[in-house]
């Protein structure tokens, strides 16, 4: 099992680049899992408590429990996945059950800043774009997707995801075994990436032929 985490800022572009890379590979080889998913369960807050959560901090992530599913993984268990909602800052009732697979992609902003969870993982990539084109695709999505009007989303960004980026996630790009400039538009890059891995993923089907006692 190869473990693959793709970090990078808020809107540069790693869904993207994760979508291209398990196109790239054979169907149904790999499992994903989204740190979003791993949020704290924040529904018991006022909404004006809601608007204050920090979701660009190291800390509004429950690593641990996202450790150990990954390490569940790689022992040949399958895991229940949380779900959770943006909209209500809250856990669904429900979960996803994911099962092992041969690539498991783990992608976030802040999965290169927790030790336990770099150590699990065999490739790093870090998606790199230009903090004019994430803040585009941060506004564009926060009204789309997490209510938020345009100030709203605006004011968010000023104060949670700008200073958290410089602060945490920014300096992971040392953590990186490869830095993808230009996010999802960088064919070559991700093709490069993909390529590797089905090695890799080649490379631990072939069998190890042991010498005989004579």
């Amino acid at each position: 099992m190869l473990i693959i985490g793709i970090a990078g800022g808020s809107g540069s572009g790693k869904t993207t680049v994760v979508n291209k890379i398990i196109k790239s590979l054979p169907e149904n080889s790999v499992a994903l899992l989204p740190q979003d998913a791993y949020y704290y369960d924040n529904g018991h807050l006022s909404p004006e408590e809601k608007l204050k959560i920090n979701f660009d901090h190291p800390n509004s992530i429950e690593f641990d429990l996202l450790v150990d599913n990954i390490t569940l993984l790689k022992s040949g268990s399958s895991i229940e996945q949380p779900i959770y909602s943006y909209v209500t800052c809250a856990r669904l009732g429900e979960t996803v059950t994911i099962e092992p697979k041969r690539v498991v992609i783990v992608e976030g902003i802040l999965i290169l800043t927790n030790k336990k969870l770099r150590d699990l993982m065999d490739i790093k990539l870090f998606v790199d774009t230009d903090s004019d084109d994430r803040l585009m695709r941060i506004i564009r999505r926060d009204v789309q997707e997490r209510g938020r009007n345009y100030n709203d989303a605006l004011k968010h960004y000023e104060k949670y995801v700008k200073p958290m980026h410089q602060q945490f996630i920014e300096p992971t790009k040392l953590f990186a075994d490869v830095i993808i400039p230009q996010g999802g538009n960088n064919k070559v890059a991700i093709d490069m990436v993909a390529s590797r891995i089905k090695l890799n993923l080649d490379d631990s089907q072939v069998p190890v032929v042991r010498p005989t006692k004579s």
